[in-house]
């Protein structure tokens, strides 16, 4: 969609954007969102493409993606074997909703950023454990957990002018056991929910990571394996204004599914698949 309003665009900024940053501005990067709707507030693009930003950088501390990296690259990657839940990464690409012309442009902070309950790219974030740098116009930097970031539909805690800028991935969380279930209505439609279980190799713990059923990401964390019952409870004590409802899913048909899948995923992940 042409974009009537704009009257310039910056396709050079600076190393560190930001400092010039004025009511009106939008950060550009895949676009794939910006140009599918009208902008009527908006007057000026600031390219973030441009700076050239490593898109993933692998080490010892785990895996550093920068937020211009594409979904097309983060799927390409291919994890060190000892990254047991490295699969996870290709997994949440695969649930974007997308043609091959979003699959090629959209970014992972894009995703992130636009903060919506089937953000994939979220998904496997939380479920990993992920922090985020996030760039604010006056200079400084800090950092959040990605759990705390999206704090509703479309609503994260960005303050105007501010960017993610990396999200990192410890090398702890991507050396877990790990599995997922998925929910959507069409073999290739929008998540109705997105479950992502992991455990610590030679424990006994539980961390499920509860997606697109809710507004915002739903973590919970269990020292020891719950039994059925217990896991079953901690799902009811979410709250009501919690569950997200859409044409995908009324709250109640999620949290049908929330529980079903997660059942499934204790079992998976308890040692000799035991109830």
């Amino acid at each position: 969609m042409d974009l009537n309003t704009i009257t310039e665009v910056v396709r050079r900024p600076p190393d560190r954007p930001g400092a010039d940053w004025r009511e009106g501005d939008a950060w550009l990067a895949g676009g794939t969102w910006l140009f599918s709707a009208e902008q009527p507030d908006l007057r000026r693009l600031v390219d973030l493409t441009s700076l050239r930003w490593a898109p993933l950088v692998p080490s010892d501390k785990g895996l550093e993606i920068g937020a211009t990296c594409t979904i097309r690259d983060l799927y390409a990657f291919t994890p060190p074997a000892d990254w047991t839940a490295g699969p996870l990464i290709a997994t949440s690409c695969e649930a974007f909703l997308s043609s091959f012309k979003v699959w090629n442009a959209a970014t992972v902070g894009g995703n992130i950023c636009m903060s919506l309950p089937a953000g994939p790219m979220i998904t496997m974030a939380v479920a990993l454990e992920a922090r985020y740098e996030l760039w604010a116009p006056d200079g400084t930097t800090r950092t959040v957990d990605a759990l705390d970031f999206v704090t509703g539909d479309h609503r994260n805690t960005l303050t105007p002018g501010e960017l993610l800028r990396r999200v990192e991935i410890p090398a702890h969380a991507l050396r877990k056991h790990a599995t997922h279930r998925r929910f959507t209505l069409t073999r290739l439609g929008r998540s109705t929910v997105f479950l992502i279980g992991t455990r610590t190799p030679g424990r006994s713990d539980l961390m499920l990571t509860v997606t697109a059923g809710t507004t915002r990401p739903v973590r919970m964390v269990f020292d020891t394996l719950p039994d059925a019952p217990t896991l079953q409870q901690s799902i009811d004590v979410i709250p009501t204004d919690v569950w997200f409802d859409d044409p995908n899913g009324t709250p109640a048909h999620r949290r049908h599914l929330t529980k079903h899948y997660a059942e499934e995923i204790r079992r998976e992940l308890s040692a000799g698949g035991t109830p």
